[in-house]
């Protein structure tokens, strides 16, 4: 593991959590022949609960907002850059369970997040409904079968969650080694965005199948969508069962379909997703991600999930006042502030944890963290994060409680 350089202040700062990481071991490079059980206690106090989940339920009285990122482990890390080296294939990482295991503790060990996600892909369950995939390098998701028929919706086949087991057991070595110290993620593709890869084949710049399909073959895409809104449902329990203890819906190209079209085409699978989900597994924070969401804030509202993400477009305070306090915020530094001098980093930081409020904020970026981002940057963003204090924050300032925009 290669440890980010860090300024001597914030060394000092980042000592005082060294043991929230645990320190590398030969634990992480061990064959993975006996997978520890996992037993998800319900009735243990939220006192108890890692710090993310008990601002995911907008609970009262945090001492900070917790912070990850997206993209948190991967291409910007020194680590992850040599082990890909060794292991070039994207799907072989993807899908091994000691090298998810081994990316997903990297930013771990080295930053000390209050939450793990699991290292994966939205597309990785596609192998488990009958949809085969690559993934490459230069050009990203290939699909050599886009599913544009009848036929094709036809031929998909139930989710095969044996062939998911990596990440399910993933999952459970992931959630004995961080042992409570903070929150695991899992997450999953929302339906529309799913199925822009399934239809276009693809990477796609314009989405033009996808819409065309909207007018021309209605019946085909809702069929394509019903089918994988209830993998992704079956595929979120079963990441919960596994150990994760939140999940995040990332609709990553719902925002680039209009508002009326979004409220369409994409809002009632991601619906139908919440619904499942708040009646098998009530417990877990939901968490809906759509890049671009500037146009849908009041949209998002009433799909149920516990805490909607902002993208760095949307002034914090605005998205905030427009969601309403009934619903926690997630975001929204602008991913490219980590290439800024570090006590301009600072200053964003403390602008967006005040804008957000003392209560139901999760501190993240806008968007996942850039190539070539300095690990300083990040190992930076984490600990002027546990540095804050709220008490301090918001001394002698009257919290108003926010009314969504109607």
């Amino acid at each position: 593991m290669v440890s980010p350089t860090t300024t001597a202040a914030a060394t000092a700062t980042a000592a005082a959590f060294l043991s929230a990481a645990p320190a590398s071991s030969s634990s992480t490079q061990r064959r993975r022949s006996r997978l520890p059980a996992i037993s998800v206690s319900l009735s243990s106090s939220s006192s108890e609960e890692p710090l993310l989940i008990r601002a995911a339920r907008g609970e009262d009285g945090l001492p900070r907002p917790p912070a990850w990122m997206m993209r948190q482990a991967g291409r910007y890390m020194a680590s992850y850059q040599a082990l890909s080296k060794r292991h070039p294939s994207f799907r072989e990482r993807s899908e091994t369970t000691d090298l998810i295991v081994e990316i997903t503790l990297q930013p771990w060990h080295a930053f000390a997040p209050d939450g793990v996600i699991l290292f994966s892909d939205i597309l990785t369950p596609l192998l488990a409904i009958g949809v085969p995939f690559d993934i490459s390098e230069s050009k990203g998701p290939v699909i050599q079968s886009p599913v544009r028929t009848e036929e094709q919706v036809r031929e998909l086949v139930p989710i095969d969650l044996d062939k998911l087991h990596f990440v399910g057991e993933s999952l459970k070595i992931l959630r004995s080694e961080i042992d409570g110290k903070a929150a695991l993620l899992g997450f999953v593709g929302a339906p529309w965005t799913i199925a822009t890869y399934v239809v276009e084949g693809g990477m796609t710049n314009t989405y033009t199948n996808i819409k065309r399909m909207c007018h021309t073959s209605p019946n085909v895409l809702r069929g394509l969508l019903s089918h994988l809104a209830g993998a992704i449902s079956d595929y979120i329990i079963y990441q919960v069962n596994s150990g994760a203890q939140c999940i995040q819906i990332f609709d990553s190209w719902g925002g680039q379909l209009p508002p009326h079209v979004w409220e369409k085409w994409s809002k009632p699978y991601i619906k139908q997703i919440v619904a499942k989900i708040k009646t098998e597994c009530p417990h877990v924070p939901l968490v809906l991600y759509i890049n671009g969401n500037g146009g849908l804030l009041e949209r998002m509202k009433d799909i149920g999930v516990d805490v909607i993400g902002l993208d760095w477009t949307v002034d914090m305070a605005d998205g905030r006042r427009r969601v309403g306090d009934g619903i926690s915020v997630q975001g929204n530094v602008d991913p490219a502030y980590l290439f800024s001098p570090l006590p301009v980093l600072t200053d964003e930081i403390h602008r967006v944890v005040k804008s957000a409020g003392p209560k139901g904020h999760i501190l993240n970026l806008g968007h996942g963290v850039l190539q070539k981002t300095p690990e300083e940057a990040v190992a930076h963003f984490f600990d002027v994060t546990r540095s804050l204090r709220y008490d301090t924050l918001f001394q002698g300032h009257v919290t108003e409680e926010l009314q969504s925009v109607a």
